[in-house]
């Protein structure tokens, strides 16, 4: 057990699609990432530099059954697995692959939140590194939740994750958007799903150094926009997409100085 892993951090995001070929050519035009196979060549890593920071792999037939489209899914940090993944059902979340090793990496569950929002649980083989250290271009520096129970997920995550609830703004006729954080720092937002949309989900967003110009290689190489760049309180920008495969996927920018 990796007992200087803290909880509730976000460390890793994996692309889970029907044309991994097709994701590794798409990303890397706008993220400026690289790829690398895994030891195995089983599996293929997003590189930002020398760093992996997620990975991409074919989604599994049992996945495709269930009726899910390809999607990107978001782990977080535990320093102990069985115990996060029984607390998720003590919660009211559901675990949909009971924590299993992978050799040299960690344990690993697949989780879901009392609402249906999915999510990776993961306790890292060795120490975890600085999970709090300021995000950089080409790393994940947002995750949102979009559910049918704001008040439920936001309970449900403080007991399991230890976040804090840090703020809210009103957003009109889209409702209360709800600020979460740890360390004192904002890190997640979290909102009433909207119509249009078929289920609770989480939704990260890579950090790219210009939002405009992220946004207009993606459409151009086959994105369908969903939500154009557009400015948020505190000036930074945001944008969010949906991949040739039908991955939905957000981008971020800092605010220019």
């Amino acid at each position: 057990m990796s007992q200087d892993t803290p909880l509730g951090r976000f460390v890793w995001h994996e692309l889970m699609t029907t044309d991994p070929a097709a994701a590794i050519k798409f990303y890397p035009t706008f993220m400026g990432w690289s790829t690398a196979p895994w030891e195995d060549g089983s599996y293929t890593m997003w590189m930002q530099g020398p760093v992996p920071v997620g990975g991409v792999m074919l989604m599994p037939e049992e996945v495709k059954a269930s009726g899910a489209p390809p999607h990107w899914l978001t782990y977080v940090s535990t320093p102990d697995c069985d115990a996060s993944a029984a607390k998720v059902g003590r919660l009211g979340g559901s675990i949909y692959k009971e924590p299993w090793d992978i050799p040299n990496i960690g344990r690993i569950a697949v989780a879901a939140d009392p609402q249906g929002a999915v999510f990776c649980l993961y306790q890292p083989a060795d120490t975890a590194g600085d999970l709090d250290a300021p995000p950089t271009p080409g790393q994940y520096s947002w995750h949102e939740l979009s559910t049918t129970d704001p008040a439920g997920a936001i309970a449900f995550y403080q007991a399991l994750l230890g976040w804090e609830k840090m703020e809210e703004f009103d957003m009109g006729e889209m409702g209360i958007y709800h600020l979460l954080g740890y360390g004192g720092v904002q890190r997640i937002g979290l909102m009433a799903k909207p119509p249009e949309v078929p289920v609770s989900n989480w939704l990260p967003y890579a950090m790219v150094p210009d939002t405009d110009a992220a946004f207009a290689i993606a459409t151009a190489h086959g994105a369908t926009p969903l939500m154009p760049p557009m400015e948020v309180p505190g000036g930074d920008r945001v944008s969010v997409m949906m991949d040739p495969q039908g991955a939905v996927f957000a981008v971020h920018a800092l605010k220019k100085p």
